[in-house]
Order: structure tokens, then C-alpha cells, then sequence
């Protein structure tokens, strides 16, 4: 998922996408424990995305507040 993809998103959409990707790594996590990981970045472009939300909606929040 790209920045600009991120940023097109509505602040609902933005946080049903996080809700859905922490679910998304929670199942890759437990997948890793279990050892039926297939693709191993998949975490790390979870994480990614995570944060690449996380921060659209955290600029959000500031450009609002002031």
C-alpha cells in the first residue's frame, strides 16, 4: 500500500484498514509461532502499512487541532 493510497482514504476507512491489518498481523504472528509462515516479510509489510496509517491519521489529528 502506497503513501498516496493512505492519504486518499477517508479517516473511517483509515481506521477500519487498521483494524483489519492489526488482524491481519496478529494472524501472521500466530502463524510464525506455529511455523506455517510461508512468506516471512509479510510481517514486516504489515508493520508497514500499520505505520503508514497510523501516521496519515496522526497528521490528521494535528492539521485539526490547530
Amino acid at each position: 500500500m502506497k503513501i498516496s493510497e493512505v492519504r486518499a482514504m477517508s479517516t473511517s476507512e483509515l481506521k477500519e484498514k487498521l483494524y483489519s491489518l492489526k488482524e491481519q498481523l496478529f494472524e501472521l504472528r500466530r502463524k510464525k509461532a506455529v511455523g506455517t509462515l510461508e512468506r516471512g516479510e509479510d510481517v514486516i509489510t504489515v508493520r508497514r502499512d500499520i505505520a503508514r496509517v497510523n501516521m496519515v491519521l496522526r497528521e490528521r489529528e494535528l492539521s485539526e487541532a490547530k
